[in-house]
């Protein structure tokens, strides 16, 4: 039986708490009919959330799949545990979207803009896999033919939509850059400006304007903690990850290892 009450206790906000909710009613209905359900896509953060909510519930299975082996936004399949799920039923779609993007500078936020500009909804896309002359794209199964058939522009560039298959996804390699640097202290603030490359007044400014994510939630607090394995997201910066903290130096500073993706 689900305990509704419990798994509602592990939100810590009201946006948890919606996700929550709607997981629960999906829980109940693969409960009782007894037929897997699946979430829209969901960032690590709320798949992480929903994954360990669902973990020890009774006669129930979980797995998460994003189109690719890494997919950053995944949808996550609930369904009874004696059954073997099938590739289908987590109903992905896979485009490409293709027009003469050479030497236009668009970025993911211009593929996802005009999809939005669609009226689709976030939950409904999954990632943006860029190329030089091609943008891919993983979509709920139910929006592939609308978007084929309605997208027709990105920015002011023509383009023109075909649906691929899964073995067809190229995730660009990631490019990584290590930092090596001491900091103060492990404040949210300090550690993004020594993993940007940026000053700490700047930095400041970007997460008090709500610029700033960890672990893909928006923070807006300076002196919040990190700790290794976090990921702190900038926007128009990208993405740094506390790799490692290695030490204390002898003026008390601590060493730490960043990765930063570009």
């Amino acid at each position: 039986m689900l305990d509704k009450e419990f798994l509602l206790s592990r939100a810590q906000t009201q946006e948890e708490k919606e996700l929550l909710a709607r997981v629960c009613d999906l829980v109940q209905g693969v409960l009782r009919i007894r037929q897997p359900r699946v979430t829209d896509f969901l960032d690590p953060h709320h798949a992480n959330l929903v994954l360990k909510a669902l973990e020890k519930v009774p006669d129930l299975a979980v797995q998460s799949d994003g189109g690719y082996p890494g997919a950053e936004r995944v949808r996550i399949l609930i369904y009874p545990d004696y059954l073997d799920p099938r590739e289908e039923e987590w109903d992905l779609a896979f485009l490409s979207i293709q027009g003469s993007f050479e030497d236009q500078g668009l970025s993911h936020r211009d593929f996802l803009g005009a999809l939005l500009a669609l009226g689709l909804r976030r939950g409904k896309i999954g990632d943006i896999l860029l190329h030089h002359d091609q943008a891919q794209v993983v979509v709920t199964g139910e929006i592939a033919p609308f978007i084929q058939s309605q997208l027709t522009r990105v920015g002011r560039i023509p383009v023109t939509v075909h649906q691929i298959a899964r073995e067809q996804l190229c995730p660009p390699p990631r490019r990584v850059r290590e930092i090596k640097a001491t900091v103060p202290s492990l404040r949210l603030d300090v550690v993004a400006a020594a993993g940007f490359g940026t000053s700490r007044t700047r930095m400041a400014r970007e997460i008090t304007a709500q610029r700033v994510s960890l672990n893909w939630q928006v923070c807006s607090e300076l002196s919040r903690p990190v700790r290794e394995g976090d990921i702190i997201s900038a926007r128009g910066r990208g993405r740094v990850e506390v790799t490692r903290v290695t030490g204390t130096t002898k003026s008390g500073r601590l060493a730490v290892i960043l990765h930063r993706y570009v």
